[in-house]
């Protein structure tokens, strides 16, 4: 039995996406689960934070920074697992 490059070509078109989109969903899954490690690494710096603010405006922008970094990593960390189980169902 002879293989030809267009049986090669329908084999490849039928294999790759069986195998890339496992892929895809399983590196979405892992990077989420990295950006929520970040984001609940920086939980107490946060809390740390919110205990030694005195209303100065530099305790005000460490707790804004702060914040702003958990919502962040938490976000693409959610918008990843989203992603995931998004390309999981096409």
């Amino acid at each position: 039995m002879m293989f030809t490059v267009a049986r090669g070509r329908q084999f490849l078109h039928h294999v790759l996406p069986a195998i890339i989109r496992p892929l895809r969903v399983m590196w979405n899954q892992i990077i989420g689960f990295l950006f929520l490690v970040l984001a609940a690494s920086a939980i107490p710096r946060g809390v740390k934070s919110v205990r030694e603010f005195d209303g100065n405006l530099e305790g005000f922008f460490r707790l804004l920074l702060t914040s702003l970094f958990i919502a962040t990593m938490a976000g693409f960390g959610v918008y990843s697992f989203w992603r995931a189980r998004k390309a999981a169902k096409l």
